[in-house]
């Protein structure tokens, strides 16, 4: 079929919640993509961050295709080898001592299990009244109604009404407006370590250990979403790990599954045990399948060789965007293989676009940011055909 024929057929069966961009693509290899009129691409969006490990790695299509040849699916009212093996493996190199996992299915599901777990943890210990989550402005914490709820951008919080009540949002870096707004209500304080939907913006390490210190204080979990930021994607397998913190909760997603889907609540030994039989559940978290993917991606990612090269190709890429000298860049952040550029306001989706023109794919992201999360697998030779691309979009002198 063509891309037309395609799209013509989309449009009649499938429901026109995407901007989809103007391509239909086939198959991939490494960190490149060919669509169905034989285009190649430079992927630097990695299905948003899933495809930490490209496209067609053996290991990880021979776990998968093993494990479902032998059991897919089971439910979790039995145990399976591969999710025990995943769970076990996140809880060791966490260093979160005496740690439990909560499987889902992406996520915005993994931060709903976290909300359910803060809520939970202060009722058992101080009853009715202490609920609301803070978290930060610019965040993002996914598309449910409570996770809308709990992003920080006023634009999300349209339509739906009415949404989960009991959050309340502080100022990034502004340790006095969080402490302020974590008055006698709140149990929990909720935030990424570096804004990915909001621009791929960083905090500043000594905030975040001041905020970790005033959760204990307070008796607040400490809940860190490492959606984006997690399975190797800064350069640690954990980001927390490099702000040298200790979550109550961390959760994760996206590149855990290396293409397939799936969510996860970690939590510490200060609450691995709120949630009993019967307060959450999912009956497809956990599945042996998707565990087997994750086990694969874990054997990889969690390598100090590997993660030493997430961090080194990163700094590759950010130091030759800012050598291009292009008068579109205004500037360049981020941690390992996420990447934000910065452009006019506005702009972000006409580089976007330009680049694709030219065999790169990207991501926005805020209001001025061109993003960048390539499979951690990509190599030099790739990134390098990507930034001569981004030489001529963005206008090298």
């Amino acid at each position: 079929m063509t891309y037309q024929e395609i799209k013509q057929e989309e449009s009649c069966y499938v429901m026109n919640t995407y901007g989809r961009y103007p391509v239909a693509l086939e198959k991939g290899k490494g960190a490149r993509l060919w669509d169905v009129e034989g285009k190649e691409y430079i992927d630097m969006a990695s299905g948003i961050g899933v495809n930490c490990l490209g496209y067609g790695d053996w290991d990880l299509v021979k776990a998968v295709s093993e494990q479902a040849s032998k059991l897919m699916h089971v439910s979790n009212l039995y145990t399976t080898i591969p999710m025990v093996k995943t769970a076990k493996t996140l809880v060791i190199f966490s260093g979160l001592e005496n740690g439990k996992v909560f499987f889902a299915n992406s996520g915005a599901e993994a931060n709903e299990g976290a909300i359910k777990l803060a809520r939970k943890y202060s009722f058992d210990r101080y009853g009715e009244g202490r609920s609301k989550i803070i978290t930060l402005k610019n965040s993002f914490h996914g598309r449910t109604v409570t996770t809308l709820k709990a992003t920080g951008q006023d634009k999300f919080h349209q339509y739906f009404f009415p949404f989960t009540e009991g959050f309340d949002y502080a100022e990034p870096g502004d340790l006095e407006d969080l402490k302020n707004k974590a008055d006698g209500t709140a149990c929990a304080v909720m935030m990424e370590l570096v804004q990915g939907e909001g621009g791929v913006l960083p905090l500043n390490m000594e905030y975040v250990q001041a905020v970790e210190r005033f959760c204990r204080e307070r008796d607040l979990l400490l809940i860190v979403d490492e959606v984006q930021t997690g399975i190797g994607r800064t350069g640690s397998l954990f980001c927390f790990q490099q702000y040298k913190i200790r979550p109550d909760v961390v959760t994760l997603a996206k590149g855990l599954g290396g293409g397939l889907p799936i969510g996860a609540v970690l939590a510490a030994g200060s609450c691995s045990q709120v949630l009993g039989p019967g307060t959450h559940a999912s009956t497809f978290g956990g599945s042996p399948t998707v565990c087997a993917a994750a086990n694969a991606v874990l054997a990889k990612v969690n390598d100090p060789i590997f993660l030493e090269k997430v961090r080194s190709k990163g700094d590759y890429i950010r130091r030759n965007i800012l050598d291009l000298h292009a008068p579109a860049v205004k500037a360049v952040r981020g941690m390992g293989l996420m990447i934000g550029i910065q452009v006019e306001e506005g702009k972000q989706g006409e580089y976007v676009n330009a680049l694709m023109e030219k065999g790169v794919l990207a991501l926005m992201a805020g209001k001025d940011t061109v993003r960048l999360l390539p499979p951690l697998t990509i190599t030099i030779e790739e990134i390098d055909q990507a930034l001569a691309a981004m030489s001529q979009v963005f206008g090298a002198e």
